[in-house]
């Protein structure tokens, strides 16, 4: 028996509201064992908080390339987060009226900026190699994820010398909500959240597999756009929580961050993918949403240095609307090549 759009509908949004209350909880949760262990202050307090955030994403990705079969739901999700983390500092940006977020930055971020750039490059590379039937190792393994790996552990080597005393002012600015309760009691309270997070996580690749069913849609259009919008949500709470104390910098560090966690994530799903190649069968046209990541970083970079101080019609800084620009691009081209696949 098929399911209905409206019950597949409603499965999504059930996914979402999970997501979204667990992923609230499962950050305050975090941030207070980070306090209450004397990790508050330090990287591994960063790495935990870091970890909550991308755990949809981790989830839904072996979820996706293991038991579901959907790789290219995994790889949507990937790329399309990284996309709705970027559009994120821009919505952000047209709610503060003060300045432009993009011109309080600090200009250090250009560094997790630029291995963000460089992760996503080496996995599109990987990508457009499978495609000329030279993506595999050792097995099915992709010669791209032994590189990541590798980058992704020189890039949190290098931003760890220059992000601690940042992370010092944020931990100090973020109070424990939970500073009358037992460490005991926040960190059980803490694994029922990740509990729910991990399960609707583990949901979504067959809710987006339906939906794309029900929908006639391409399944790395789900993943790109529903599937990623549902588990980018802790970012936003994150990025919200250090935006409203006045940490732009810890929102900025965040969302930049997430990012290179995604394509970490990218890695582990070809690690897990035992039916072949993980790239050679996902559809090239992720390739959009990985130039589309990198344009968007590009972006932020220039008006990191360039310090945009004028809105445009009142609206934006011009990085902001070139953000949001570059988003309803790439979902208008997922959407259309993804049917084109189809």
């Amino acid at each position: 028996m098929e399911p209905t759009a409206s019950l597949v509908w409603s499965q999504y949004g059930l996914c979402v509201l999970a997501i979204g209350i667990a992923g609230v909880k499962l950050t305050d949760y975090g941030d207070s064992i980070a306090d209450k262990t004397g990790m508050g202050g330090s990287w591994v307090g960063l790495v935990l908080i870091a970890t909550v955030t991308s755990l949809p994403e981790l989830a839904a990705g072996i979820t996706a390339s293991t038991v579901a079969m959907v790789p290219d739901i995994a790889a949507g999700d990937v790329y399309g987060s990284c996309v709705y983390n970027l559009v994120l500092l821009a919505v952000l940006d047209l709610f503060s009226r003060r300045q432009p977020i993009l011109a309080r930055v600090q200009r250090q971020h250009v560094m997790s900026a630029g291995f963000g750039i460089l992760l996503i490059s080496i996995s599109g590379l990987a990508l457009l190699a499978a495609e000329a039937g030279l993506s595999t190792l050792a097995g099915h393994l992709s010669w791209g994820t032994p590189v990541i790996v590798l980058v992704y552990a020189m890039a949190i080597r290098t931003l760890h010398r220059f992000r601690e005393e940042e992370i010092e002012a944020f931990a100090e600015q973020e109070p424990d909500r939970y500073a009358e309760k037992s460490l005991r009691w926040v960190a059980t309270r803490y694994g029922v959240a990740a509990s729910v997070v991990v399960a609707a996580g583990v949901a979504l690749p067959y809710v987006s597999e339906d939906l794309a069913l029900v929908m006639s849609w391409n399944q790395s259009f789900t993943g790109t756009l529903f599937t990623a919008l549902s588990t980018s949500l802790p970012e936003l709470v994150v990025t919200l929580a250090a935006l409203r104390i006045g940490a732009v910098d810890m929102a900025a560090g965040n969302v930049l961050g997430s990012n290179m966690f995604n394509i970490l994530v990218l890695a582990v799903d070809d690690l897990v993918y035992t039916q072949g190649s993980f790239y050679a069968d996902i559809a090239p046209g992720h390739l959009v949403s990985a130039f589309t990541a990198v344009a968007m970083t590009g972006i932020v970079v220039t008006a990191i240095y360039f310090r945009p101080q004028q809105r445009v019609l009142g609206i934006g800084s011009w990085a902001s609307l070139g953000l949001i620009a570059l988003f309803a691009l790439n979902t208008w081209l997922t959407f259309y090549l993804g049917n084109a696949e189809h």
